[in-house]
């Protein structure tokens, strides 16, 4: 297990007003709350930060799992744009795999000290985290003095995480590991795992041939990784096509490399392609709104070339649909 790892009347003015584009409805305001709740269970603190849109009524849930060596500021680009337009936002933070592994430590040993920490107890933790914050939320929502008392609607939650945390996606989602072993979460309907990736020693399709959720997943064709050699852009492409048809998405972004869906900022970062976050942010929008709002046009818009002609996509990335 150790690799496992966005003049009034004049007819100038007439055609003006006739042609003018529709003013869209300004987004709700967005707070955001950071929470430290405690998993007495395993004297365990995990971390969080709430994307809180204004909201009169309970809306669908997102979780996110941040990657190895990350915490729940990362991916903002994510968190905001979908409170924006109608969801609550609740990004984890592990302990144990997040910033913490690389803080203070010698830059000639972090790759080291990274590789230590996927491993596989660390993978199993996080999936107790994602169980320990939903009973968390569930807490919360009917509490009166919780900032979210009422404002969730728990009979529709989706998961996403990148990296490490696209791991923990597919985990609770219902993909087998070796041995038989599974952490699938029932309270979750849809899933959106970028950069996801394969078990060592299990092929993919023993490990996702029986996931039947709505699953989209996101990768490139440079997303290779540092943690873990045998994971190639190739390799993470194998995840899709073990998934069974239906209501199953792939997105690769032609040459966009592992930080392609992060928003992390540094030297080892690489370059990324601006009309990337774009395409995550609305495509992951019409991907949610399908599944967590029964939305019907978004799904005939996600199952057709749409994506292709009103979004920032290249002629050279895929998007693909079962």
């Amino acid at each position: 297990m150790a690799t496992l790892y966005r003049s009034l009347f004049s007819p100038l003015l007439l055609t003006t007003l006739l042609l003018a584009p529709t003013v869209a409805a300004a987004a709700p305001q967005v707070r955001q709350i950071d929470q430290e709740p405690k998993d007495a269970s395993r004297d365990r603190v995990v971390p969080i930060r709430i994307y809180l849109p204004e909201t009169e009524k309970p809306l669908p849930v997102i979780l996110f799992s941040h990657g190895l060596g990350g915490s729940r500021e990362n991916s903002r680009y994510l968190g905001d744009f979908w409170a924006e337009h109608g969801y609550v936002s609740v990004f984890l933070q592990h302990a144990g795999s997040d910033e913490e592994v690389w803080k203070g430590v010698e830059r000639r040993q972090i790759l080291q000290a990274m590789k230590q920490a996927a491993n596989g107890k660390n993978m199993l933790d996080r999936n107790k985290d994602v169980s320990f914050i939903l009973d968390q939320l569930e807490i919360w929502n009917k509490q009166h003095d919780s900032a979210l008392h009422s404002k969730l609607d728990l009979k529709h939650i989706g998961m996403a995480g990148h990296s490490f945390g696209a791991v923990t996606t597919t985990a609770v989602a219902g993909r087998k590991f070796p041995l038989g072993m599974t952490t699938s979460e029932p309270r979750l309907d849809a899933f959106l795992p970028m950069s996801p990736q394969t078990s060592k020693g299990m092929s993919a399709a023993d490990s996702f041939g029986e996931i039947k959720a709505p699953m989209l997943c996101m990768t490139g064709t440079e997303d290779s990784s540092h943690i873990d050699g045998n994971t190639t852009p190739a390799s993470r492409r194998e995840v899709y096509k073990a998934l069974p048809a239906g209501d199953k998405y792939e997105l690769v972004f032609d040459g966009a490399q592992h930080s392609a869906f992060s928003d992390t900022t540094g030297l080892r970062v690489g370059r990324r392609d601006p009309d990337h976050h774009p395409a995550i942010q609305q495509i992951s929008l019409k991907f949610w709104d399908a599944y967590l709002k029964n939305d019907a046009a978004a799904k005939q818009w996600l199952q057709s070339n749409q994506p292709r002609k009103e979004t920032t996509l290249k002629k050279s990335d895929v998007w693909q649909w079962k």
